[in-house]
């Protein structure tokens, strides 16, 4: 018990220290959303409002084929790594930046075509708007090729731990898009066109500044063409649509609720929504964030067959990131009148309190919204294709769709307040139905409600935790090994070397690891029997440190020197080092 207390610990620690980057990541369209929100409200006019408002569902279709992209790239690479396969994953990386840019080079000429030709009339009908539009859509489709492969960089930049590369290229772009939107608005007087082609010259910053790493010859992630495997393009997409399925089918949603708002509400509907939906944004990348670092953790956990990580991460996100974002929302609802006169000053016009009600209703999603994209992550790595889809197709367009063109004709704008609402409750109540009818019954654990397969990894008893945070914890850790073994039936001989290699690596940890700074350190040590092997895997936060290469270098010493390190190697039948997400992870078999 004390061992599994400490892994959900470090994991805590470790995804609340990946979460401030990841959080800032997702940001970045949400605060490209209000920047152009302000200046197109108080620099340009209410067309050009309403012509971002119109554009919002490409964007999303945009945003969610980049998702596609990262959410299959990540639980892939995520699995061979947790399987310590490097040549798939630098496969999955090539195929994965090919893609990016082949599909966005496809969207930017057809975003053009569109807006050239002026075939956008499926957006708006309003001439005067549409010719805003046009512009707008031009300006954003110079930044579409940055935006996809620079999304899919941000997470091979956090699996190789340079989250300050990331952070840097996030704070680049918020600063230049705010001085592009200055020049460009402002100063030039480009209206529309300069508002959208602000953003898309920051995203070129963003994309620059983070491609330095890739070109530099440092990163992990090699880009070979040589003896790539195509078929991988398949597994990339079917992986990462599920999850973001749900965002395709917004796109179109957003279409339908436009159509609800302009014969029920007006134009005035739209800006409301328009004004919501871009500050909210800034906040939805808090559960965004949330999840990225959970995915990161339950793909690892998947490839590993880590039953116990795999509810701690769970465990994490109901006991830390629900009430952490409850409290937020609750913060966001109270000031809803502030909130809104950033964007609109007279109170008198019905926008004005559209938008307050808004600030006060919509916050509620990101509470129920953090466990259903939680367990979608989860379905996703797992396998559950089926149940996944079911959820994005509710969750994208039934269920917001139907209630809206229930409660916008009786109660007005509110109604589509309240419709995204009553979307959260119902998706998770699909994920409680499924539990209750895979088990049978009620879910009375974590292990039930994520209905985690019963052959999957190993059984608590045939696994052994356990915690080393001193020196003198190291001693006392070979003898509980060497019992653990002994009652699974290994032979004395391979008993005592297991706790005697424990103790050689554990020792070695805290003497060079723990003194490396100020910080406490922990080692969660984890022993595994399966079949007739014993595997032993020993993970902590401290700095990186490969025994593996050590151990090469130390065959050139004098016989000597590194004793130890060359005496444990020699009674291993195999080791392996890698460095996941930050973390030291030494895996032993003995």
């Amino acid at each position: 018990m004390e061992g599994i207390t400490s892994n959900r610990k470090i994991l805590t620690r470790l995804m609340f220290r990946l979460l401030p980057i990841q959080i800032l990541l997702a940001a970045i369209g949400a605060v490209n959303g209000i920047v152009s929100t302000y200046f197109a409200s108080n620099f340009v006019g209410v067309d050009a409002m309403t012509a971002v408002g119109i554009y919002w569902p490409v964007n999303t279709l945009v945003a969610t084929t980049a998702t596609v992209l990262t959410g299959g790239a990540s639980i892939l690479c995520g699995k061979y790594l947790g399987q310590n396969e490097q040549g798939k994953m630098h496969n999955v990386y090539t195929l994965d930046i090919i893609l990016a840019g082949a599909i966005g080079t496809l969207l930017s000429l057809i975003l053009v075509f569109l807006a050239f030709t002026d075939n956008t009339g499926f957006l708006t009908h309003d001439d005067q708007v549409r010719a805003i539009l046009n512009r707008y859509i031009t300006g954003q489709a110079i930044g579409i090729i940055p935006f996809m492969i620079g999304s899919q960089f941000t997470i091979f930049l956090s699996m190789e731990n340079r989250n300050r590369r990331a952070m840097t290229a996030s704070i680049a772009f918020i600063i230049a898009n705010l001085l592009f939107n200055f020049l460009f608005v402002k100063v030039l007087g480009l209206e529309a066109f300069g508002l959208a082609l602000a953003s898309s010259a920051g995203m070129w910053v963003f994309f620059a500044v983070q491609a330095g790493h890739f070109l530099s010859g440092k990163s992990q992630m090699r880009f070979r063409l040589k003896e790539i495997v195509w078929a991988e393009c398949i597994a990339i997409i079917a992986i990462g649509f599920p999850g973001a399925a749900t965002n395709i089918y917004q796109a179109f949603r957003g279409l339908i609720v436009n159509k609800l708002l302009e014969a029920y509400v007006g134009g005035a509907g739209i800006s409301a929504f328009t004004a919501c939906n871009n500050f909210l944004g800034v906040f939805w990348a808090i559960p965004a964030g949330f999840v990225a670092v959970s995915r990161m953790m339950i793909s690892v956990s998947v490839g590993e067959e880590d039953r116990q990580t795999l509810m701690d991460v769970m465990r994490v996100m109901f006991s830390r990131f629900v009430p952490l974002m409850a409290a937020i929302s609750a913060v966001i609802m109270m000031l809803a009148v502030p909130e809104t006169r950033i964007f609109y000053k007279d109170p008198s016009n019905p926008v004005f309190m559209m938008t307050v009600w808004g600030f006060r209703l919509l916050p509620v999603c990101m509470v129920l919204a953090i466990p259903a994209m939680h367990f979608t992550c989860y379905g996703q790595a797992s396998g559950k294709h089926v149940l996944v889809h079911i959820v994005s197709l509710m969750d994208g367009i039934i269920c917001v769709c139907a209630f809206s063109a229930l409660l916008i004709p009786a109660i007005g704008m509110n109604g589509l307040y309240y419709a995204n609402i009553l979307n959260g409750v119902v998706i998770l109540l699909i994920y409680f139905i499924y539990a209750c009818v895979k088990n049978g019954k009620i879910p009375s654990d974590m292990f039930e409600l994520m209905v985690i397969p019963r052959d999957f990894g190993v059984s608590p008893d045939e696994r052994l935790d356990l915690t080393v945070r001193s020196m003198e914890e190291v001693v006392t850790i070979s003898q509980k090994i060497q019992n653990f073994c002994t009652e699974k039936g290994i032979d004395n001989r391979r008993s005592y070397l297991a706790g005697l290699a424990t103790e050689e690596m554990a020792g070695n940890i805290v003497e060079h690891g723990f003194a490396g700074d100020n910080r406490a350190h922990s080692i969660d040590v984890r022993v595994v029997h399966k079949g007739d092997d014993i595997i032993l895997r020993l993970r902590d936060d401290c700095r990186p440190f490969d025994p593996v290469t050590m151990n090469r270098i130390a065959e050139g010493d004098d016989a000597g020197a590194n004793i130890g390190l060359k005496m444990i190697f020699g009674i291993l039948k195999d080791v392996e080092y890698q460095n996941i997400l930050g973390m030291n992870v030494l895996t032993m078999k003995i």
